[in-house]
């Protein structure tokens, strides 16, 4: 029983208990976020409108990047690619840093994953990718966004090295770009939300475990031809996924074509300019939407690698735009 003679700061009365967990008070005193699956309803992105920091791939190994850049029209496919997720419903928010920002922040899935209860934030492995953490924190703190967990130590994670297997279990490819303490780290936040964390081998030649698979709903994965080893496959499969093997196809690395993302179960919007995965997909009831990025592939990446994910509907609800 309260002390009646304690002021209200002391647990007297007028106190106010908090009792609403945090995952209660995303929505109220927290902006809108969440995520625990990879092929939910998507409701809300965070990317970043590319500029004149693209100038920079002129070399492009020195950046990480294919092809040198031609940066306005690369910005113009961006904006474009905004505007094919507004149509459909999906809210855009884009980091706009101050200054100049470094070159590869356009790849803005790389810098954290979404949790239901908040954000894990990254720590790149490379050196030309430092520091792209701290602005996507800062952008995500000013947005409202928790922040559960940022990568510490040695440790390096990038956010497309995880993925949602369903709401209870995530799978974090360990490779060049995510070493075994970033995943730890990771796999520790994610075990406090009562998540269960497996580690699989990404293969060699291959940069993150998005560039090898893709969800595309409860029981369906996409698999890039050589690049899903035997374990990972058997964790798929005990998951209740069965898996899809993409044709080999020039469409795959120069084309970014199963670099695409969920919209909703069995929705993607992929690359444009890849016929023969496009007929693939929807002759395995895979629907498809296209965005042109040509100019932006040349930077090493595509169009799931350009959007994090802050939102998707909960696993428990079938419906939402999408």
């Amino acid at each position: 029983m309260r002390d009646p003679h304690l002021p209200a700061a002391l647990g007297g009365p007028g106190w106010s208990p908090r009792t609403a967990s945090l995952r209660e008070e995303i929505g109220t005193l927290w902006s809108s976020c969440g995520a625990d699956t990879e092929w939910m309803p998507l409701k809300r992105v965070l990317m970043h409108r590319p500029g004149a920091e693209l100038g920079a791939s002129s070399d492009p190994g020195s950046v990480q990047m294919l092809e040198p850049v031609e940066w306005e029209e690369a910005r113009r496919e961006h904006e474009a690619l905004e505007a094919a997720y507004r149509e459909l419903g999906i809210r855009v928010d884009l980091i706009e840093p101050d200054g100049t920002p470094p070159p590869n922040l356009v790849f803005a899935a790389d810098l954290f994953f979404m949790t239901a209860e908040g954000a894990v934030i990254g720590r790149p492995a490379s050196t030309v990718r430092a520091g792209e953490e701290r602005l996507v924190a800062y952008r995500l703190a000013a947005l409202g966004i928790p922040i559960l967990r940022t990568i510490r130590g040695r440790g390096t994670f990038e956010g497309a090295d995880a993925m949602w297997l369903g709401p209870d279990r995530v799978m974090i490819g360990v490779g060049f770009r995510t070493n075994r303490d970033g995943a730890r780290q990771a796999a520790g936040c994610l075990q406090e939300l009562g998540i269960d964390a497996v580690e699989v081998e990404i293969v060699p030649g291959a940069m993150h475990l998005m560039g090898t698979l893709r969800l595309v709903d409860r029981d369906l994965a996409i698999a890039r031809p050589g690049a899903v080893p035997t374990r990972t496959r058997a964790i798929l499969n005990e998951a209740g996924f069965d898996i899809l093997t993409a044709p080999e196809s020039p469409e795959l690395s120069a084309g970014q074509a199963l670099n695409f993302v969920p919209l909703s179960p069995r929705r993607v919007l992929m690359p444009a300019g890849n016929p023969r995965t496009r007929r693939w997909l929807e002759d395995n009831g895979v629907r498809v939407i296209q965005a042109a990025i040509p100019e932006l592939a040349k930077a090493a990446g595509g169009i799931a690698c350009m959007t994090g994910v802050i939102m998707r509907a909960p696993a428990q609800t079938a419906g939402g735009a999408g």
